[in-house]
C-alpha cells in the first residue's frame, strides 16, 4: 500500500539534506516553494514539463540571488528537489532546454511557434506544447505560469516590461494552449509585484548593510582615538635638560 507523503514528511527530508540553518530572511521563499511543488506532486493529474521546470529554477534563482553565504545556495537547491523526490540536475536540465527553446524568437515568432507546436507537437519542447493543449486534466499551477514568463523574458525582455502588452499577449498565447489566460495574467501580476517587493527589500538590505558597516568603522575610529589619547596621558613626561653650563 502507497502512503502519500506529507508536506511534514518533504520538510523533514529537506532539513536532513541541507544541514546548515536557512537565513530567516529567505526560509519562508524555501518553505513556500517546497509546499507548493509538494502539494503539486501528490495530485494525480500533475505531471512534470519542461515549462513547469523553469518555473521552479526561475523562481528559486530570483528570489534566492542575495543569499548569503552564496555557496549555501546550490546546496538548497539540491535538497529541496531531493526533498520533492526530483533530481535536481536534470530539473535544471530541462528548465534550461526550455529556455534555450525560446531564446532567438521575436515575442511574433514565439506566438507562431507555440500555436503549431502545441497543433501538432513535435520534439522537445514543441511535444509538450502538445501534451499541454490535447490534456484537458491537465494541472494548471503558477510555478507553470512563471515558466511561461521566463520564456517570454528569455525572447523579448521588453514585452514583459509592460504589464498591459504582457496581458495582450498572454491572451493570444493562452487560446493554443487551451489555457486560461485570467488565470495566468493573476498569478503573473502577483508575481511581478513580489519581484518589485524584492528588488525593493534587496535595495534596503543593501543601505542597511553599508549603514551598519559605517557605523562599525566610525565606532573603531572612536575607540581608536580615546585609546591613542589615553595612551598618550599616561606615558611618562621626560624631564628637558638643564640649559644651563655649569661653571668651571
Amino acid at each position: 500500500m502507497n502512503t502519500v507523503r506529507t508536506v511534514s514528511d518533504t520538510k523533514r527530508a529537506f532539513y536532513t539534506l541541507h544541514t546548515r540553518p536557512v537565513s530567516s530572511v529567505y526560509r519562508r521563499v524555501v518553505e513556500e516553494l517546497m509546499v507548493e511543488i509538494h502539494l503539486l506532486r501528490v495530485n494525480e493529474d500533475f505531471r512534470n514539463d519542461p515549462i513547469f521546470a523553469l518555473g521552479v529554477v526561475g523562481t528559486f534563482d530570483r528570489f534566492m540571488a542575495g543569499y548569503e553565504p552564496a555557496t549555501d545556495r546550490d546546496s538548497i537547491f539540491k535538497a529541496l528537489c531531493g526533498a520533492e523526490e526530483i533530481d535536481s540536475s536534470q530539473f535544471r536540465s530541462d528548465a534550461e532546454s526550455a529556455k534555450a527553446a525560446a531564446a532567438g524568437h521575436s515575442s511574433e515568432d514565439l506566438l507562431t511557434w507555440v500555436t503549431q507546436s502545441a497543433a501538432s507537437g513535435g520534439e522537445g519542447i514543441a511535444g509538450t506544447l502538445h501534451a499541454i493543449a490535447t490534456n484537458p486534466k491537465f494541472k494548471y499551477s503558477r510555478l507553470f505560469a512563471i515558466g511561461l514568463y521566463n520564456l517570454l523574458e528569455s525572447a523579448d525582455p521588453a514585452l514583459v516590461a509592460e504589464a498591459e502588452k504582457l496581458n495582450a499577449y498572454i491572451e493570444k498565447l493562452a487560446v493554443p494552449l487551451n489555457l486560461s489566460a485570467a488565470k495566468i495574467q493573476r498569478d503573473l501580476e502577483l508575481y511581478r509585484g513580489n519581484i518589485d517587493k524584492l528588488v525593493q527589500a534587496q535595495k534596503a538590505m543593501a543601505e542597511f548593510i553599508e549603514g551598519e558597516r559605517r557605523r562599525q568603522q566610525k565606532r573603531a575610529e572612536e575607540l581608536q582615538q580615546k585609546a591613542d589619547a589615553a595612551a598618550n596621558a599616561e606615558a611618562p613626561v621626560t624631564p628637558e635638560p638643564d640649559s644651563a653650563t655649569p661653571s668651571a
